[in-house]
């Protein structure tokens, strides 16, 4: 039985047990071990906790450990009987909005906590607005630390509330709130007996049946060509498998496709699966197609359907987060990954960057420096095949490398 894969990511501010939720949701639904249970207790009586402190179950950096922080994004993997499950941790500071970023960029739900002492704070708000720039389909608002204001459904509606007008604005279409505490597991896995007001399903219900089948864009057929396999058949015939992952819509064989960007067109004639031949495929197969007729082509070429082709062009708008330490400025030249195509390209133009805190726009400036979100022209030496990022995530993505470290300086959104 294959089970679906269901990634999400915890973010929020700082201290509001971002970490603990996790350690809680592996050790309640049973999928930590003895030995490693045994190694965080050993850990916890080592800092002097009476009892075992299951945020080091992903807090791994020493540093981490020692200012009980999240820095980095540490990944976790779990399974139920209904869904497998990743998910990335990301840092609540403000400086490594990078790595919440990049925690998030994939997955199709996020867990922002808010602290229900302290209610909506000014990274609630921006980790907020990040997860609707990423597209991310469902957010999950997880009210913790209930037990710290005496299970109150009022503070707990008044969080909502709030959130609830702050969100309006964001089109976000699918956000949930949970009021949880994940330091004793008050509706984490079980249903909390303190606040029998609550009647929606605990955390790791929704995480096993919340819909995401249809997180997919199964509508726009993109398959962007990764390998080229040749393959030898009877009588020294050398035939050609295209391999790569399934960006968007449904192949089957036997179906009219074009290559861009020769514009030639071509059937389907197997679709490989690991060993098998299968009759269609979807996002995010990774698989390879042998087609009808030989044609010329290479990494970095799309292969879609004749009606249906992505936007063709090397001029483009874009909204980035920078995420190195030399400032992004008009003029700078980098290399730009887009699936699997790499060119050059320039910075044309900064249009603006974006206060994060009241998502209000800061225009005239002349470079975005890092962890800053902003609006930008680019000009690529050959033509990119994309979709806008609202229509499909994964062509209308794209990361900025620096051509002198080789090191990823920003990630873009096609707008």
């Amino acid at each position: 039985m294959i089970h679906e894969l269901l990634r999400f990511a915890t973010a929020g501010s700082v201290d509001d047990g971002k970490s603990t939720l996790i350690g809680r949701l592996l050790y309640d639904s049973k999928s930590i071990f003895e030995d490693q249970y045994n190694a965080l207790k050993k850990a916890s009586e080592m800092r002097g906790n009476k009892d075992v402190d299951l945020a080091l179950l992903t807090d791994g950096l020493k540093a981490e450990r020692e200012q009980g922080i999240t820095i980095d994004v540490a990944y976790r993997y779990f399974s139920t009987p209904k869904r497998k499950f990743i998910i990335a941790d990301v840092p609540g500071h403000l400086q490594y909005t990078r790595n919440m970023i990049t925690g998030t960029s994939n997955a199709n739900l996020v867990l922002l906590l808010v602290d229900a002492r302290k209610g909506i704070l000014e990274q609630t708000k921006r980790h907020a607005f990040i997860t609707s720039l990423l597209r991310i389909p469902h957010l999950v608002i997880c009210i913790n630390k209930m037990d710290l204001v005496g299970y109150s459904e009022n503070v707990f509606d008044k969080i909502k509330t709030e959130f609830s007008s702050f969100a309006a604005k964001l089109g976000i279409n699918d956000i949930r709130f949970i009021p949880i505490s994940a330091l004793v597991g008050d509706n984490i896995v079980e249903y909390s007996q303190n606040m029998k007001w609550y009647k929606d399903s605990p955390l790791l219900n929704l995480l096993e049946t919340i819909h995401i089948a249809s997180d997919e864009n199964l509508i726009d057929c993109r398959f962007p060509v990764q390998y080229v396999i040749k393959t030898h058949e009877e009588k020294n015939i050398i035939a050609r498998q295209y391999a790569g992952r399934i960006e968007g819509g449904i192949f089957k064989a036997n179906d009219k496709i074009m290559i861009l960007p020769s514009g030639l067109t071509t059937y389907i004639k197997k679709i490989n699966f690991g060993k098998e031949d299968i009759i269609e495929a979807f996002p995010p197969m990774s698989v390879s197609l042998e087609l009808n007729d030989h044609i010329d082509i290479s990494r970095g070429d799309m292969i879609v359907r004749e009606n249906n082709k992505p936007t063709v062009a090397n001029d483009i708008d874009i909204m980035i987060c920078w995420m190195n330490n030399k400032p992004l400025k008009s003029g700078n030249r980098y290399i730009l990954k887009h699936t699997t195509k790499e060119v050059k390209c320039i910075i044309q133009n900064i249009l603006y960057k974006v206060n994060i805190d009241n998502l209000h726009r800061i225009e005239n400036i002349n470079q975005i420096n890092i962890n800053e979100i902003a609006r930008i022209n680019l000009k690529t030496t050959s033509p990119l095949f994309f979709d806008k990022y609202k229509i499909n995530r994964h062509t209308g993505s794209l990361i900025i490398i620096d051509e002198s470290t080789n090191e990823t300086a920003g990630a873009g959104m096609i707008i």
